[in-house]
């Protein structure tokens, strides 16, 4: 086998791991990866937070946020305030239940890669992280929305409607 096709194949072993997860994560607990992480951006906010700076943290595109926000407040896990001090400012805090639905949610499948990946040396951790960004230079993915949890299924769906 060649090496870009073995390459190719650990890319696709790792987005079927991903894709694989937010599977089971939706099942679990009928939320998308994408509105775990933003329920978890809130959680981290006791005080509120805008929804700008949800998409900033997450790097999230603000209109990607603003709909999955949409959904969530639908399903009354997480409410919108009119801040008090700057009335131009729309604050965003977990509701009971989405301090419940988070609270049962399983832990992000990156935090085992995480702890795997700090568990390196440096120069290891180093030499990863320049094989993977020029790996995302080589597919013209720089410009693309990212965030700490992939959806993988939204993202074939949008870029790929032909395989609907």
């Amino acid at each position: 086998m060649e090496k870009y096709e073995e390459l190719l194949l650990a890319l696709r072993k790792v987005i079927r791991a991903t894709d694989l997860y937010s599977k089971q994560l939706h099942k679990s607990t009928g939320l998308t990866a994408p509105q775990l992480l933003i329920l978890r951006e809130v959680a981290l906010a006791p005080s509120g937070i805008t929804a700008s700076a949800v998409a900033q943290n997450i790097t999230l595109s603000p209109a990607t946020v603003s709909n999955v926000i949409d959904r969530l407040e639908q399903r009354q896990l997480i409410h919108r305030e009119r801040s008090t001090q700057d009335r131009r400012r729309v604050v965003l805090s977990l509701t009971p239940q989405g301090a419940e639905r988070l609270s049962a949610a399983p832990r992000p499948l990156q935090e085992d890669f995480i702890n795997k990946f700090q568990a390196l040396a440096d120069w290891e951790q180093s030499q990863l992280l320049a094989a993977m960004q020029r790996i995302a230079a080589m597919m013209d993915a720089e410009r693309l929305d990212a965030a700490d949890v992939l959806e993988v299924g939204t993202y074939a769906k949008h870029h790929f409607p032909q395989d609907d």
